[in-house]
């Protein structure tokens, strides 16, 4: 299943970057988009099946609130 993942630096104000992932569940994929992006995950939620997931992912001094989504 492919993912869409949306981040946006919180600490500057800068556009939102669009990032596809194929993983199987959307917990898969913010890992995937961590491991990538050399990041760290501080926090996500994952509501019910079919809806967004909602991370925030440090990295160096940067913090980035990441939106998952099924493509």
């Amino acid at each position: 299943m492919q993912f869409t993942i949306e981040s946006r630096q919180l600490t500057n104000d800068v556009e939102t970057k669009q990032t596809f992932i194929e993983a199987g569940t959307a917990g898969d994929a913010i890992g995937e988009f961590v491991r990538q992006n050399d990041s760290e995950l501080v926090s996500l939620t994952q509501p019910v099946p079919g809806q967004e997931s909602i991370a925030t992912v440090k990295k160096n001094d940067s913090v980035f609130l990441v939106r998952v989504y099924a493509a």
